[in-house]
């Protein structure tokens, strides 16, 4: 862990701006030393027909509010009211650069926070239908890169994804294209990307 928390402090992000007003929002990329060694925090949004995201898998977070002094305040906030974790400023290890959404008019920023596998237990709202720790090793794994299906709009359409198994939907999306980015600057570029629609 140390050596990947190292190499992400010397990341300097790429800030996007937000020219078209596409709304802004944050997301916190969480990291710990787990049972299967260093894992990442996922989480499966409940579905509601008015998110975007209904059902799909990602990171802790959401929109930033008028509230919010920064994206960062927001990643933190978010993080709290949808898994109940409390992340500190001494949690905090980088940000990543910044995504647009392809098809969604938002601008998301990522924050990258390494916690004590200790940390206190999960606490999913009503947001939130699973939250879980993926081991990094599994996200690397080439066999669960591949195209996938998905509905978008009434319509299927090919995306690049990850294939976790079980009765998890495809990870694929912006949370794909954050998490192939996270890879990318520890040193550890995941596999060619499958071609498809990037969302």
């Amino acid at each position: 862990m140390d050596h990947i928390i190292a190499t992400l402090q010397r990341h300097q992000y790429a800030a996007l701006e937000d020219q078209h007003q596409k709304g802004r929002a944050s997301v916190a990329l969480i990291l710990r030393h787990g049972a299967q060694g260093i894992e990442l925090l996922l989480i499966q949004r409940a579905k509601h027909p008015n998110d975007p995201w209904s059902g799909n898998l990602g990171f802790p977070g959401g929109r930033i509010d008028p509230e919010d002094a920064t994206a960062y305040d927001a990643a933190v906030r978010e993080t709290r009211e949808e898994v109940g974790l409390s992340l500190a400023q001494q949690d905090y290890v980088v940000r990543l650069d910044d995504h647009h959404g392809v098809r969604i008019p938002v601008c998301v920023s990522c924050f990258v926070f390494s916690i004590a596998d200790n940390a206190a237990e999960l606490e999913k709202n009503y947001e939130v239908s699973k939250a879980f720790w993926v081991p990094l090793r599994s996200l690397q794994d080439p066999e669960k890169h591949h195209l996938a299906t998905v509905s978008w709009h009434g319509k299927s359409i090919a995306v690049p994804g990850i294939d976790l198994g079980g009765e998890l939907p495809v990870l694929w999306g912006l949370t794909y294209r954050f998490i192939r980015h996270f890879f990318t600057v520890i040193g550890e570029p995941l596999s060619d990307c499958p071609q498809g629609t990037m969302l």
